[in-house]
């Protein structure tokens, strides 16, 4: 077969399954690494409504650090 008339397989990495992070279930290789697109919407949800956040101090110049001699 000539080269130009190949066709490229279509890959996908295998992702080992692991378990969804809303409800358990083992995750789907379409909606990783979730289990269906409800879980992965619903955690989207969360993040958007500010459930998650990451704590930061207010003023990190004025952070008290206790190794710091002043």
């Amino acid at each position: 077969m000539p080269e130009d008339k190949k066709t490229a397989a279509k890959v996908e990495p295998l992702r080992k399954a692991r378990p969804c992070p809303e409800c358990g279930k083992p995750s789907n290789r379409e909606h990783y690494p979730f289990c269906s697109n409800r879980c992965r919407e619903v955690d989207l949800s969360r993040w958007l409504s500010g459930a998650y956040a990451i704590p930061v101090a207010d003023d990190e110049t004025k952070a008290d650090y206790p190794d710091e001699e002043n």
